[in-house]
């Protein structure tokens, strides 16, 4: 009996062990989920409301560009020192890295010496803190900002990309490197495989939910970047048309889909 009694309690351990494994965390539909009324609003804002419609005022857009150096180089550094982490190493795809790209469209904006002109704005000051943060302290929050930043590049970024090159009338790829890929062959299969991997990260609910979290604070941080961009776009298009440009769509609307 006692020998029928160990038997059983080995055989519950590796039950447990094996369900353990094999356990999902179902991260990408958790994060796909909780920031949906995030990234709404996000689409919401006048400057991306504008964006959408066609209205790309250059000087706005190459600070936006700017900002983005900044907050990619922050980024891809903290994911860089992080790439033996038992989590954040899932995730790390050093073909998704955007800070080169962006180096060729800071030249293309501001010319050879645009490292002396450009600058962090005030809300991407605090967006570069934030990275820095999280990196020191929970290594695995760098997940909600790869996700919201990269996966909305390689889906929505791609509608941004023709929108920009038509409203700013660019040729030959000038301008939009940021938008372009070309260590990923294919866009749709890879986002399949990031999201496979977020969903099979070994990680407890309440981590989960702090990536939601911390994912939606993302998208705020964007949104306040946008803000900060819209009294330059009213300057070069007038109160009248931003106004018009800008009136509140159905409640629930959106146009991109950062995470499909």
């Amino acid at each position: 009996m006692a020998f029928l009694a160990f038997g059983q309690l080995k055989l519950r351990q590796l039950t447990f062990k094996v369900e353990k494994f094999s356990m999902s965390s179902n991260l990408a539909t958790k994060l796909r989920v909780g920031t949906k009324k995030a990234h709404t609003m996000a689409e919401n804002v006048g400057f991306v409301k504008c964006f959408l419609k066609g209205v790309v005022e250059k000087n706005s857009y190459r600070k936006l560009v700017a900002n983005f150096y900044f907050i990619y180089s922050a980024m891809e550094e903290e994911m860089e020192k992080h790439r033996q982490h038992p989590i954040v190493s899932k995730i790390y795809f050093p073909q998704l890295n955007r800070k080169h790209t962006l180096e060729q469209d800071l030249s293309y904006y501001f010319g050879a010496n645009w490292r002396e002109q450009i600058q962090l704005s005030p809300a991407g000051e605090a967006y570069v803190k934030r990275i820095r943060e999280v990196s020191a302290t929970e290594p695995e929050l760098l997940i909600a900002h790869s996700y919201t930043r990269y996966l909305g590049d390689l889906s929505g970024g791609q509608i941004l990309k023709g929108i920009a090159v038509t409203a700013m009338n660019l040729s030959d790829s000038q301008g939009t490197a940021f938008y372009e890929f070309a260590d990923i062959s294919d866009e749709k299969a890879f986002k399949a495989k990031y999201r496979q991997n977020l969903d099979e990260l070994p990680l407890d609910d309440a981590t989960g939910d702090r990536i939601v979290e911390e994912a939606n604070a993302a998208f705020g941080m964007n949104m306040k970047m946008f803000n900060e961009l819209e009294g330059n776009l009213i300057k070069a298009i007038g109160v009248m048309l931003y106004n018009s440009l800008t009136r509140r769509r159905a409640r629930g609307s959106t146009e991109l889909a950062t995470a499909e």
